[in-house]
């Protein structure tokens, strides 16, 4: 699998004429190298990078890392340095001092992330995004790409049967994640992905936060605030297995028995009706403008989605990455989106009814050469199989 991610990374740095890059984003990082990294927030992160250095025409990648017990077998000893610190003008300095012999001054270099140190010390070099070579390299997965991916859902899934029994009257949303947590480590996961997500919903927008687009308030962060008998809960999580995520969501209600009102068995034949109508056209050479319109369709020309969200997104490395459907980059860009075998597509149709709250879930599908393979398998209840 790494070695298939090096070649495709290859052929982008060719097609593209580029002489390698310089990657310091984690994922990215894990894409190009196969390094592993333990988990820990953000702020501790920034102070001990892992960094990759694509070069163009190389066997292998470098790889900087303050974690040796997690660089890969098969990556030579020469290729493997120290931790760096970039976002220092003396790390920044040392770093490109020990590229020099990788890269010769005015090269033309892909980088992710380039903090101001950095990108001083970087002066002599070209700069371009990165994101047009990781983004076409990451598009369609290997077969061992969606074995990982598969994996890693199935074991969320899994959490989830110990998580739902519990969302009862009085119950917080951190306890929820404190036995999420405890149980997808039970289970195997390398790591959380995101924060869990238990976010009960208004019934209209007006008693929710406000939000500078004027839609649905989604995600916010978990509280210890006790739930109430009848609330509708949205739900998302997502864990990592060999360093590919996962993405769960479904729209649970709380009760010990609960039990939707007619109005939400509606919205949730209409959820369902928008997931048929989608997956009836995603195959091969159909293009995320096909996917929005059978959506829209669906549901009498209204958009069932969060529109500053999109109607499915990619999984890989990233939790949320290509390919994007129904963002606000337009129709151009969805019209430009063709599906190719290979390609992971998170389905998150929203069905909103302002005054009377709504209904969401997420569903997972891998292309095929004339369709469609699900990598998700998990019941809708309390709202029942279909």
């Amino acid at each position: 699998m790494r070695a298939e991610r090096h070649a495709k990374l290859q052929d982008q740095l060719a097609g593209q004429g580029l002489d390698g890059l310089l990657l310091l984003g984690t994922s990215a990082v894990t894409y190009a190298t196969g390094a592993s990294a333990p988990a820990c927030d953000s702020g501790r992160a920034a102070l001990l990078r892992m960094v990759a250095v694509v070069v163009a025409g190389a066997e292998h990648p470098w790889l900087f890392t303050p974690w040796p017990e997690g660089v890969p077998p098969e990556l030579p000893a020469d290729h493997v340095g120290p931790a760096a610190v970039p976002d220092s003008d003396d790390g920044a300095e040392a770093l490109v001092a020990a590229l020099v012999d990788l890269f010769p001054v005015g090269a033309r270099v892909a980088c992710d992330e380039v903090p101001h140190p950095l990108g001083r010390a970087l002066a002599g070099y070209q700069l371009v995004p990165a994101s047009g070579v990781m983004g076409a390299a990451k598009l369609a997965k290997t077969v061992d790409e969606l074995a990982c991916i598969r994996a890693a859902q199935a074991l969320n899934e899994a959490a989830m049967v110990d998580v739902q029994p519990r969302l009862r009257p009085g119950v917080t949303q951190t306890d929820l994640s404190a036995v999420f947590l405890r149980r997808v480590v039970e289970l195997g996961a390398d790591f959380n992905g995101i924060d869990p997500i238990w976010q009960p919903m208004p019934a209209r927008l007006a008693d929710g936060p406000w939000t500078v687009h004027g839609g649905v308030a989604f995600p916010l962060p978990s509280a210890p605030r006790p739930l109430d008998d009848g609330e509708v809960i949205w739900v998302d999580t997502g864990v990592h297995i060999g360093g590919y995520a996962s993405d769960f969501g479904r729209t649970w209600i709380v009760g010990d028995a609960p039990r939707p009102t007619a109005r939400q068995r509606d919205q949730f034949a209409r959820w369902w009706a928008v997931m048929e109508a989608v997956l009836a056209v995603i195959k091969p050479g159909a293009t995320a403008l096909d996917l929005a319109r059978a959506a829209r369709a669906a549901e009498a020309g209204a958009t069932p989605w969060i529109e500053h969200f999109y109607l499915a997104h990619g999984v890989g490395t990233d939790s949320a990455e290509m390919p994007l459907v129904g963002t606000d980059l337009g129709e151009e860009f969805d019209a430009g989106l063709v599906l190719a075998p290979g390609m992971v597509l998170v389905l998150e149709p929203v069905i909103w009814d302002d005054g009377a709250a709504g209904y969401r879930s997420e569903d997972m599908v891998a292309v095929t050469d004339d369709g469609w393979v699900a990598l998700s398998d998990h019941p809708y209840d309390p709202f029942g199989p279909q």
